[in-house]
This record gives C-alpha cells, structure tokens and sequence, in this order.
C-alpha cells in the first residue's frame, strides 16, 4: 500500500498576503477558488514538489502561525538562499548542528532536539548530506526549514 503525503493546510490570517508571499517565494499557483465569502481555498506546490500547501477561509480552526518545522529539500542550500533572498524572501544564514541532523522551526528559530545538538554557522564542514540547513517564515509565522541532501540516503 502507498501512503503520499500530498497536502499540507497551513493555518493564515490574510489570504491574500499568504497568496502574495508564496508567489514571491516561487511555490505554483494551482487553485484560488472562492465559493462564498465563507470558503475559499487557495493550494500551492513547491517547485519540484509532489506535495502541496492549501489555505484559505474556513480551512482549519489552527491559530495562523502554528505550523512549524516544514521542510523542503534542495540540491544546492547557497543556490536555493540566493534565489530566496534575491526574491526579497527574509531567510536565515546557513548553518548546521555540532551533534545531530534534525532541527525544529518554532517561532522563527531553530530548536534542537537533542543532546549535544547546537547550531553552527556555515556549511557542514564536510557538506555531507542533510548536513546543512537555513529557516524561514511565512508573515503569520508558519516555520520553514531548507535542508540541503544531495544524497539519499539507502531506502530513499
């Protein structure tokens, strides 16, 4: 049995400034359809994405903001920040963890999990896959995370 992760909803608190800074980020516009002024859904995907975003009016009794530790995968994390912030898109440096490769996204900082994680500026210092990392937000807050792989690993 397959079982695809296919759609995230994200809770926002202004349709159309989400709509504004999804666009701006490079995610695809797939729908914006309104039924009433009491449903409206608008459904993004990520470039190279299989799976989606979806917002909008009465979608989710989430508070705006509350998603955090969403992550997109890139091939190249100093290509994909450039773009982003060449795109006018607040992100942070890169980085990456002294002791672990997992990192959370809460509140527009990176929170680690375990012992002896800590974050360190720059690259992984070998650039081993799923090594380095940088954040960003939404403007209500929904936490980003790019996680550069450039190797699977087995099984994937």
């Amino acid at each position: 049995m397959d079982l695809k992760l296919e759609l995230i909803v994200l809770p926002v608190s202004d349709i159309d400034r989400a709509k504004a800074f999804y666009e701006k980020v490079g995610f695809r516009l797939d729908v914006d359809h309104t039924v009433n002024e009491d449903f409206r859904v608008v459904h993004f995907t990520p470039p190279g994405s299989e799976c989606s975003i979806i917002f909008g009016e009465a979608m989710t009794s989430t508070a705006p903001g509350t998603t955090q530790s969403l992550y997109l995968v890139v091939s190249d994390i100093e290509e994909a920040r450039a773009e982003l912030v060449g795109r006018g898109i607040e992100v942070s440096e890169i980085f990456h963890d002294a002791g672990g490769l997992f990192h959370g996204h809460e509140g527009g900082d990176v929170t680690h999990y375990g012992p002896g994680q800590e974050r360190l500026a720059g690259l992984h210092p070998e650039r081993a896959s799923y090594g380095s990392f940088l954040t960003f937000s939404d403007p209500d807050g929904n936490g980003w995370v790019l996680q550069e792989v450039s190797q699977r690993l087995p099984g994937r």
